[in-house]
């Protein structure tokens, strides 16, 4: 095809509209370089970049890892760090990147093409030409600081997952699944072995190998300026062209011209210890080889296939693993697209000592499945629903296709002919459901039953907890004294050095070069609202869209809001407030809305089981569910949703009605439920970060949240005594369900949502008539139930408590601090307050380069938490959290001290960030809509609300954000004004606590089990058989505490 423009390097490949997306795919290569560029061309306010290197590395180094990091450390014509990012701040773009096995892939995500546009050629010479010092290395990558640990960014990162239960069980099974030959076997993020020793110059030479243009692709989804891409690319090649290998140069293309994967030779199964106190539970994984990936039909045939098998709790391996024999909480499966794909199917929370008697049990449940007939109507639904599904998350996606473009990038054709072929359209579905039995029946048979695999079963290990404790302690301590002090000093002053070299003041004029671009690229996303039934009393809307609902308004008075959007499909979501669940029976929320749509059902007389409700819901639906309804702005109320095709919106309605009046509390999914639910504790507990915020909601929270109410650390207890009384007197469990299902639907808690095209809806609200028909609709409708009630009295009056909890399945320390803050988004203070939290937590901003810079942790960020009056300051995997959040609090006063001025630019690039945190709220017509019944139901604001606050921060002065820096931020950092939490690994806790308490803190040291809280549902002593052994410990501790039960 010839070139988009004579003048350009870069020729049309490919340029074609899938025929089920609103959008355009248009392939280039460069005929200079050999750099792929791929855009998907739709519209919206958002410009997504995936810049992808296929990477193959043949070791442990970490090499393709740590090289991402230091890509950002600055580049051949912007030798600063930081520079990258404080122009992209400033572009209303934020940049990232992550390292697969096979690929590594550098983000720029911004609102408009000009922000994009301007940034574009700076990130790519980052990419292409990044400076690679041994100062940047030795701060990102890996350091021994003056006290004789280790750190570093990339280190701290790996130091927290290296010895987690699935970092081991993978690693692995990678090692058993290939040869040394093969760079799936290792593990590209590095282990803190090799990064200990890793050398700069090996990244360079990696770099070398890997960084060139002809191994790069752009894949670039929004509203592209097509012209201005191929000149900025152009004008990009020209600078960097002396830089690069002849682009002629012989190559090795990764992965494609490597040796491929061999087929297995027998069937492996390992056990793999990983660490853990509680050694009730263990994890089983499964791998096989599965399709070429370039086998569209085949690859196609096995997503089907999985989901058929696993997809949900009524098909075989979860219907009969889970729900009906209860050896795991859950089945899962993934799909690794390779050469020769990876199949992985994952069994969750099996009791240790049945882990073998499990395994076999698996395979045995997937031949019952080819022995017997194969239910073809299910399957036959399954590729109807994954066909559906495809369109579906084309339109609620904001960067649909990025992922099956790199892959095609990494592993097929690179002129695009394959791609065309498998986006163009959906007809492998059509060719699947003209499929006979007998061959889905064969590919179970030669995917899974004849073919050879890798099993591994997880086993948690309380000795291997306890020596790599003692091993990383002696670690140390032997470094320390191979070091000693005049060493340590040393290493010091290496470490100041490298910071030094680092942080050099990037030159004002240099960025005062990007001037921040207008907003006229960014397309923001408009929805048209109409309202119907007591959502009027809101105030009435005058559009189009009201005038058809108003055409079909039966005078009911049900609170319906639409949201008018371009869509195929029609998502109806049901609001329901909480306030009458009694606060004892809240915990119970966890087991009645995990079955709510997993139950048998009454329907015209006669009793429909459950897996006959989950297949017709997934034939009918594209999404359903009920939750937490934080993603509308509320998480003390209910969401219970449900997304069809827009012809079907009567339909959800219908199924929203029987699922909540004719769903029945049978006894045997209730106990099923329960012992899943209890099995997956212990898993969730292995979590550093999960707990920090699991213990900071039992402390900051009041029992009557519903967050609280269902956290990890309430279900360890309370779900004890519900199996207790479902084995001793289960009417009293089904009595307090159907007290819940009273106190919860009822007219006046219900607010309807629905987001679809208004015009393609038939009876829009009078659809929803049948619905009402039987409820009293006399009850005014109850006010919105408010996070800010719900607080605790500690959360209310933070600055007393503080709590160290060691934690054995974690290598690394996380902390949260909370103090109190605005509550209403009305707080005169807020702009200012916007503005200091986008300033000081910018990538590149004062807490970065303080705290990740330095290798203090992976990150850290401040978090405004509006709805319950509270800010919060979170440290993210740390080698040492106190040293982290002591730094974090020095660069907090010299602000307010005026020691630090306030940097103009920044000052400029914290709003820019603002501005592309409203885009990222509606970057598809799916988040537009809810933000728009956020902003008009929730919050109660007004429409232009978002012009409103932009209008503000821009107005803020620097004496404003000094002063919320001081009233409102410096108290979440310090003692009095915050309460602190840390878990942390437990050779770790002695210097925790004793530098928190050197910031004025009292923390006291207590055991997960301490926070948890049973809300009266108690086990009578002895009668539990499987005692909670941290609870126990505790006993021994401390019986004169009480702790939070």
């Amino acid at each position: 095809m010839p070139s988009a423009d004579s003048r350009s390097s870069y020729k049309t490949l490919q340029k074609f509209s899938p025929d089920y997306a609103p959008c355009t795919i248009t392939k280039y290569e460069s005929e200079r370089t050999g750099m792929s560029v791929v855009v998907v061309d739709r519209e919206g306010p958002k410009v997504n970049g995936f810049f992808t290197l296929a990477t193959e590395i043949h070791d442990d180094s970490g090499a393709p890892h740590t090289l991402e990091h230091l890509c950002f450390m600055g580049s051949k014509s912007y030798r600063y760090k930081g520079v990258l990012d404080k122009l992209a701040t400033r572009a209303y773009s934020n940049t990232n990147a992550w390292t697969a096995t096979d690929h590594t892939a550098y983000t720029l995500d911004t609102a408009g093409w000009e922000g994009f546009a301007q940034i574009l050629p700076v990130y790519l010479e980052h990419v292409i030409v990044p400076t690679l010092t041994d100062a940047g290395c030795y701060t990102e990558v890996h350091h021994i600081d003056g006290t004789g640990n280790d750190a570093g960014v990339v280190y701290s990162e790996m130091q927290g997952v290296q010895n987690t239960q699935g970092e081991l069980m993978d690693l692995r099974a990678k090692r058993l699944l290939y040869p040394e030959t093969v760079g799936f076997r290792y593990e590209t993020g590095g282990m803190m072995e090799q990064l200990r020793v890793l050398t700069a110059d090996r990244i360079r030479e990696f770099h070398r190998d890997m960084y060139q243009p002809k191994n790069l692709c752009l894949v670039i989804v929004g509203d592209v300026d097509h012209a201005d891409l191929l000149r900025i690319l152009d004008s990009f090649e020209s600078t960097i062209i002396d830089d690069i290998p002849r682009p002629d140069a012989p190559f090795k293309r990764p992965w494609v011209e490597s040796d491929p994967a061999q087929p297995l030779a027998n069937s492996i199964l390992e056990t793999v210890e990983f660490p853990e106190e509680d050694e009730t539970s263990g994890e089983i994984t499964v791998s096989f080889f599965g399709p070429s990936c370039d086998d569209l039909l085949h690859a196609t045939a096995l997503n089907v296939l999985l989901v058929y098998l696993a997809g949900s709790s009524a098909s075989i391996l979860e219907n009969t693993l889970v729900e009906k024999e209860q050896l795991a909480s859950a089945v899962y499966y993934s799909v690794e697209v390779r050469p020769k794909m990876l199949i992985q199917f994952a069994l969750s929370s099996v009791a240790t000592e049945r882990l073998h008697e499990v395994e076999k049990r698996f395979f045995e449940v997937l031949t019952d499945s080819t022995a017997n007939q194969l239910d073809m109507t299910y399957l036959k639904d399954c590729i109807v629903r994954e066909r559906r599904l495809i369109k579906n998350s084309v339109e609620t996606s904001s960067t649909p296709f990025s992922e099956p473009i790199i892959y095609d990038f990494l592993f097929a054709k690179r002129d695009g002919s394959m791609l065309k072929a498998d986006l163009s359209n959906l007809d492998e579905f059509d060719e699947l459901v003209s499929w006979p039995e007998d061959k889905w029946r064969q590919l179970i048979q030669s995917w899974f039953l004849d073919a050879h695999h890798v099993t591994i079963l997880g086993k948690p290990s309380v000795e291997l907890s306890k020596k790599l404790k003692s091993d990383e302690e002696a670690r140390i301590e032997a470094q320390r004294e191979r070091l000693g002090p005049a060493g340590l000093e040393r290493l010091e002053k290496k470490l100041a050095d490298a910071k030094a070299e680092n942080d050099r003041d990037i030159p004002k004029d240099l960025l005062a070069k990007f001037p921040v671009p207008g907003t006229q690229s960014i397309h923001f996303i408009t929805t048209m609202a109409a309202r119907s039934g007591a959502a009027k009393k809101l105030g009435r809307l005058d559009n189009k869209v009201q005038k058809l609902v108003d055409g079909d308004d039966t005078s009911s008075p049900l609170f319906i809001h639409f949201e008018h959007v371009q869509s195929n499909f029609a998502h109806v979501s049901l609001v329901i407030g909480t306030e009458a669940v009694p606060v004892a029976l809240r915990p119970l929320l966890t087991i009645y809305l995990e079955n709510m749509f997993t139950s048998p059902i009454e329907r015209d007389g006669a009793r429909l089981e459950f897996e006959q409700v989950v297949m017709e819901l997934e034939r009918d639906t594209v999404d359903y569910g009920i939750g937490s309804g934080s993603t509308l702005g509320n998480s003390e109320v209910l969401c219970m949703r449900l997304s069809v095709e827009v012809e079907k919106y009567a339909l959800a309605i219908q199924w929203l009605k029987e699922i909540i009046w004719n769903g029945i509390f049978d006894l045997e999914r209730i106990a099923s439920t329960t012992v899943r639910l209890l099995a997956d504790v212990p898993e969730a507990k292995r979590s550093g970060s999960s707990m920090l915020s699991a213990i900071e909601e039992m402390t900051d929270s009041a029992p009557a949240s519903i967050s609280r109410a269902r956290s990890t650390l309430v279900n360890a207890l309370y779900l004890k005594g519900v199996r207790y009384h479902l084995q001793n007197d289960p009417e009293l469990i089904v009595q307090q369900l159907e007290e819940i299902r009273a106190a919860l639907f009822q007219f006046s808690n219900f607010r309807a949502v629905v987001v679809a095209n208004v015009e393609k809806l038939t009876n829009p609200v009078s659809s929803w008539k049948n619905f009402t028909a039987k409820l009293d609709t006399i009850k005014a409708l109850k006010p919105l139930d408010k996070r800010l009630s719900r607080v605790s009295e500690a959360g209310l009056n933070p600055g007393k408590l503080a709590y160290v909890v060691p934690m054995s399945t974690v290598d690394s320390s996380f902390a949260l601090s909370v103090a109190k803050g605005p509550s209403s988004l009305r707080d005169p203070r807020l702009p200012a307050l916007m503005v200091a939290l986008s300033y000081l937590d910018a990538v590149e901003g004062p807490m970065w380069v303080a705290v990740r810079g330095t290798g203090l942790a992976y990150g850290t960020s401040f978090t405004r938490h509006t709805d319950s009056g509270q800010i919060s300051y979170n440290v993210y995997r740390s080698p040492n959290a106190f040293k982290a959040f002591q730094t974090g609090r020095s660069v907090l006063e010299d602000f307010v001290s005026g020691k630090t001025d306030f940097d103009r630019f920044a000052l400029e690039g914290a709003i820019s960030s603002i501005v592309l945190s409203i885009a990222n709220s509606q970057a598809t017509m799916a988040s537009a809509a809810s933000m728009s019944f956020i902003r008009q139901v929730v919050r109660e604001l007004p429409d232009n609300w978002n012009d409103m606050v932009l209008e503000s921060v821009r107005k803020v002065k620097v004496e404003e954000i000094r002063a919320v820096m001081e009233e409102l931020l410096l108290p979440v950092l310090t003692a009095g004004t915050a309460n602190l939490f840390v878990t942390c690994a437990p050779v770790m806790e002695g210097e925790l606590m004793k530098g928190f308490q050197g910031m004025g803190f009292q923390p006291e040291v207590r055991p997960l089990a301490w926070f948890q809280d049973d809300y009266g549902m108690k086990v009578p002593e002895g009668e539990d058989m499987n005692e909670d052994e941290e609870a126990s410990d505790l006993e021994e501790e401390d019986e004169s505490e009480d702790g939070l039960s």
